[in-house]
């Protein structure tokens, strides 16, 4: 038996499907502007998971996905999307709300490679249902969910099929209804739904359900429960069960700063086909399907020998070839456009942050940086905050910069005079309630020295995600300059 502590992952893994092929669960995840994109994780127990796989490296090289001047894909990208697995096939859709189209990706194998279509029109929040007559239908929304049967090849609506809105929620809600999850179980069509209580921002999970899906859909709320006294609730994601016949859902739960982590619920069924929540507990546990297996973390540190990068690193926005390298003990950056503020720069290299708290250590080798060049280590949120070596006329300077919650623009804390051409960079993060506070330390012979303020984080819709360490470099005056990083390490705090 595997037990295990809500939330499970720790780390921003919001808007989760998941499924089970055999004895193994597969869970995607939202990634919005980050690649590789589209995140599957694996477990054998639905309480520790593993990077799995990726969908796709980049999508549509857009101008705003590739950080042409200064258009970028802050708070879009992919979200919500759909799991399914059927006949030896694996299927995902999910929109990107900068396009006017919905994605399919389909593979045999979940590790890839995945082949990319397009399904005609744009579903919201969408969920993918194969029925037992080989019918195929969508369901998506918000506030109105509508079901559309779709053809054969999902290449689009059938012509003549059913295409009918099918509920619809109260209005003057902060959160109508989305975040569909559509099942046939048992004969009965299952459908779930994330919408907030009319007077208070709370997230809530309902479902309906009916016999006929020209029917009447019949149900409500099933979950209004909290974690951790955050008063986010927790709900919008997948339901699945085990090989002995249990029954979960992992849904998330806002957690502010760190971002939108996946919580384990069990899930049971009563005389009429509906399904009862339980408590979202601190403590879960379940069976294991392979009780030697060891699943490898969700984080790491590196020392950049190897050619490729581990999957645990995702770019900020899609990356720029030829101008990043990794291998020989360093990740080099090289730069080709000139960016006003970190927000723009190309090829930062991230990792998700992790409860309750963590440090990352770097050392910058910024001896090719250029005038106006600033390189180092950051926490990417919209209310960021860096710690850098920075190149001026009389010599290089370490800086802090942070941006304030609900600011617009950054400013410029700490800044000293700074020797030499390679620092040793820290950055430590505590998470309380909903904001993550983040110290910046430089170390000076044998001693850690603090540079700047603390600086405080907060979860906006500007980025839609949570906060991550950073390894950047940006050029403010000419292109050309470069930045190596190496013997990176990640530490998770446990107090």
């Amino acid at each position: 038996m595997a037990e295990g502590f809500n939330p499970l992952t720790g780390m921003d893994y919001p808007d989760p499907d998941v499924i089970r092929v055999g004895d193994t669960y597969y869970m995607i995840s939202t990634t919005m502007h980050f690649f590789p994109g589209a995140v599957i994780l694996r477990s054998h127990d639905l309480i520790r998971w593993e990077i799995c796989s990726y969908l796709y490296e980049a999508l549509e090289h857009t101008p705003g996905e590739t950080l042409e001047g200064e258009q970028t894909a802050y708070g879009h990208g992919m979200w919500a999307a759909s799991l399914r697995y059927r006949a030896g096939r694996f299927y995902v859709i999910f929109i990107a709300h900068e396009w006017p189209k919905t994605f399919l990706f389909t593979a045999e194998n979940i590790e890839g490679p995945w082949t990319k279509q397009y399904i005609d029109g744009i579903y919201h929040d969408p969920s993918l249902l194969f029925d037992d007559d080989g019918r195929i239908y969508i369901v998506y929304g918000n506030r109105d969910i509508r079901l559309t049967e779709l053809k054969e090849d999902i290449s689009g609506p059938k012509p003549g099929g059913v295409d009918r809105i099918i509920l619809r929620d109260a209005p003057g809600g902060p959160l109508g209804y989305e975040g569909s999850h559509l099942y046939k179980i048992n004969g009965k069509y299952v459908l779930f739904l994330i919408h907030s209580r009319l007077r208070e921002w709370f997230r809530t999970e309902a479902c309906f359900i009916t016999d006929d899906l020209e029917g009447v859909w019949a149900g409500g709320d099933v979950l209004y429960s909290d974690l951790d006294g955050l008063h986010s609730g927790a709900a919008q994601g997948g339901i699945v069960d085990t090989p002995d016949g249990r029954w979960f859902a992992v849904l998330f739960q806002d957690r502010g700063a760190v971002g939108r982590i996946p919580v384990l619920v069990p899930v049971t069924w009563n005389q009429y086909g509906f399904p009862v929540f339980g408590e979202v507990a601190k403590e879960v546990s379940n069976a294991c399907t392979r009780p030697d297996w060891t699943p490898q973390p969700l984080f790491a540190g590196d020392d950049f020998t190897s050619p490729a990068l581990k999957n645990v690193w995702q770019f900020n926005h899609e990356p720029r070839a030829g101008c990043w390298e990794t291998g020989n003990g360093a990740y080099v950056i090289r730069t080709d456009k000139v960016s006003r503020t970190l927000e723009f720069a190309r090829n930062t290299l991230t990792q998700r942050t992790v409860l309750p708290g963590c440090t990352a250590e770097v050392t910058l080798d910024a001896s090719s940086v250029r005038p106006g060049d600033v390189a180092g280590l950051c926490l990417l949120i919209g209310s960021y905050g860096l710690i850098g070596v920075t190149r001026e006329k009389e010599g290089y300077a370490l800086v802090m910069k942070a941006r304030k919650p609900r600011e617009q623009e950054e400013q410029e804390y700490a800044r000293i005079p700074w020797d030499k051409k390679e620092a040793r960079l820290r950055a430590s993060v505590r998470f309380a309630g909903h904001e993550g506070i983040v110290q910046f330390e430089y170390l000076e012979g044998e001693a850690w020295k603090p540079l700047g303020p603390v600086h405080t984080m907060a979860f906006a819709l500007d980025h839609f995600t949570g906060c991550r360490f950073g390894l950047f470099l940006y050029a403010t005056e000419e292109t050309g300059g470069s930045a190596s990083f190496s013997g990176f390490t990640y530490r998770q705090d446990t107090d």
